[in-house]
This record gives structure tokens, sequence and C-alpha cells, in this order.
């Protein structure tokens, strides 16, 4: 599924890590941009983000969707432990070219492994976005409880805004609530009834982008999110939404 508006975004430098997508412009290249990507098993055009950079675009931010380094050595198959740097390498190299033609705050998001690498990206380098969404998060291996992917979440300091459904194999809504404790920036976990790991279904095809989007636009433009990349310091102060109200508690 391509969208006939989105424009074909080429890197043309040569390199590792080069960058391949559909771009989703909004009216104006000054209101921030979100760079999304795919999970392990997919590509840039998975339906749920065509859908939500349409939805992007149409609210006022520029989205692209790209394909991982991975991806574009293999048209399918899983990524191999050896791919996660390059694609974090492909991920900060869209998000610098993504700076170089719109203004405003800069996103990164991604589903499942592509969310996992944008997490840990930011971890290591604090300052490369505004805030990060995070769609149906692989917290632990299905049936591997202890296995928990969390060794980077204290070092976020960006505001994280999770997606994930109630039914995910890959960490359930209570395993969520847990670990994102341990991220001293604000977050916020949407859950989605009776979504699994892939979210989007027949049940919520147009319900679905449509909740990502509003919760979205209105964490991040949330004062506390703004502010979170520089204050969110341990020690400092934090505010932690819950699975189901937005700032009704602290942490």
């Amino acid at each position: 599924m391509i969208n006939d508006e989105a424009e074909r975004f080429v890197d043309g430098a040569s390199g590792e890590a080069p960058v391949r997508g559909f771009l989703h412009r909004a009216e104006s290249s000054r209101d921030g941009f979100l760079v999304l990507t795919h999970g392990a098993g997919g590509n840039c055009n998975a339906p749920l983000l065509v859908a939500l950079a349409d939805r992007l675009a149409g609210a006022g931010l520029t989205a692209l969707r790209c394909d991982l380094p991975f991806r574009q050595r293999r048209p399918k198959g899983p990524p191999s432990p050896s791919d996660a740097k390059h694609d974090q390498a492909g991920l900060r190299r869209a998000v610098e070219l993504m700076k170089k033609q719109f203004a405003g705050q800069a996103f990164l998001g991604g589903v499942s492994y592509g969310g996992r690498q944008a997490s840990m990206l930011v971890a290591a380098e604090p300052t490369l976005v505004d805030g990060l969404l995070l769609l149906s998060y692989p917290l632990h291996p299905p049936g591997r409880p202890v296995q928990l992917r969390t060794a980077h979440f204290p070092s976020l300091r960006a505001p994280v805004l999770f997606v994930s459904g109630t039914r995910d194999a890959f960490g359930s809504i209570g395993e969520l609530e847990s670990a994102i404790k341990l991220i001293p920036a604000p977050t916020k976990l949407v859950p989605i009834e009776g979504a699994g790991h892939s979210l989007l279904q027949k049940s919520n095809r147009e319900e679905l982008p449509e909740t990502v989007v509003r919760e979205f636009l209105t964490f991040f433009s949330h004062p506390f999110a703004k502010r979170g990349r520089k204050d969110g310091a341990p020690g400092s102060s934090k505010r932690n939404c819950g699975a189901r109200a937005c700032g009704n508690s602290t942490g």
C-alpha cells in the first residue's frame, strides 16, 4: 500500500547506512517532522505506517517512513544481531537529512524492532530528537519474560509515547508499566484493547491510526513533554502518564 501523495525519498550519498523511503509532506516545513520505521518482518509500506504518515501530515507534521538498512539489503527475512548498529546508523542518517530540510521539533519512532533500535539510538545520543514514538515495543521475547530489553531505558532523556496491544505476547500492559518506570523522561503508555503485536486489525483499521495520531499530538504538545529532554536527568522532576489517563501521576 503506497500513498500516491507520498514522495520517494532516497539518500544520494554512498555509505553503509543509506536512507530510503517515502515522504509525506505537511503544508509547512517549519512545524517539525517524524521519522518512522518498521518491524523485523516488515518494511516501510506496512499499512499502519502509511496510515500514520498520512494522518500526521494532514495534521501538520511531516512524516518520513523509511526502510532500515537491513531491509534494503534483504527484501525478506528478519534482521541479524549484527544489523543493529547499521540500522541505528540508518535512523541517525534519516534524522540528520530531515533536519536539513525541515525546521521545528524532530521525532523518531518505529514498530517493534524498529522502535527498539530507535530507542537505543536515542539513549546513546540524547539530543538527536525531541521525542520517541514506540509502537508495540518488544519488551521481551514471547514466553521469556525475564529477558527484558530495558538496559538502555535509564539513559532515555527524551519524552516517550508507547502504544501497545493488550494481547501482545512481547509484553503485557502490566509488564510495560513496570518497565517504563525506569525511564527518567516523561512517558505515556496507550493500551489498544484486544490488539496483538501487529496492533492493526480489521476491527480497528480506521480507529487505530486516529487514536495514535491524537495521542501523539496531545502528548508532545504538553509543556512537560516539550521540556522533557532538558529536565529528564536523574533526580529531576518527571511526569509519567499512566496507561489510561495522562497527567494523573508523577514519578
